[in-house]
């Protein structure tokens, strides 16, 4: 038995020290157009599920998130603050979105709808905390609120059954990009004709490429 221990113990602490000689050389890549290797990519993936799963327990869910209001407030929000990385309907892609790694999921997707109570507390957690490491905020940092937590969980739990149209629509009938931490940089939201309108550049920025 306690040879089986010792083989154990000396097993482990090889494959700890080859960890530790890949990282001091150098040759894992941390840059964001080169994806980690699949065994480092599912190891961070469990840990990050794990970690959720664990902290997002005991949040408790309101009992309104199918109400319609809900979904109208949480639009302007999604509209303003997660277009750029998750996309909206009809939307390919974007210059953040092409850039980042891991690629943020599309959120208009089916599949990223919640399914029962863990994957509800899952959104929740996550547009609260943000995720380590990644280009994930953690909104409530930048003054949004549980409530409007909620609402945008309840906006994309609806966004998945949204055409183009009634995605312009909605956000077009919401308070646009409204929170506590939004005041600074409060604006309307923009009509269906004006979605894919940028202002005009300022004239001395420079965005050639």
């Amino acid at each position: 038995m306690r040879q089986v221990i010792v083989g154990i113990v000396l097993g482990l602490g090889l494959v700890l020290a080859a960890v530790i000689g890949v990282v001091w050389s150098g040759r894992l890549n941390v840059s964001a157009d080169e994806p980690h290797p699949y065994p480092v990519l599912r190891f961070i993936t469990w840990a990050r599920e794990r970690s959720i799963a664990k902290h997002a327990a005991d949040i408790v869910l309101p009992e309104d998130l199918s109400d319609h209001e809900r979904i109208r407030r949480g639009a302007g929000n999604y509209d303003a603050m997660c277009v750029e990385c998750h996309l909206r309907p009809g939307m390919a892609s974007s210059e953040i979105r092409r850039g980042l790694s891991p690629q943020p999921p599309e959120l208009g997707s089916l599949a990223q709808v919640a399914t029962g109570d863990s994957g509800v507390q899952r959104q929740f957690w996550i547009i609260k905390h943000g995720i380590v490491g990644s280009a994930m905020p953690a909104w409530s940092k930048g003054g949004i609120g549980d409530e409007s937590i909620w609402d945008l969980v309840a906006f994309l739990n609806a966004l998945p059954t949204l055409s183009p149209f009634q995605y312009r629509q909605l956000v077009s009938a919401s308070d646009g990009h409204t929170h506590s931490g939004a005041d600074a940089h409060q604006h309307a939201p923009l009509a269906p004709e004006d979605h894919g309108r940028h202002d005009p550049p300022h004239p001395n920025a420079h965005h050639a490429h």
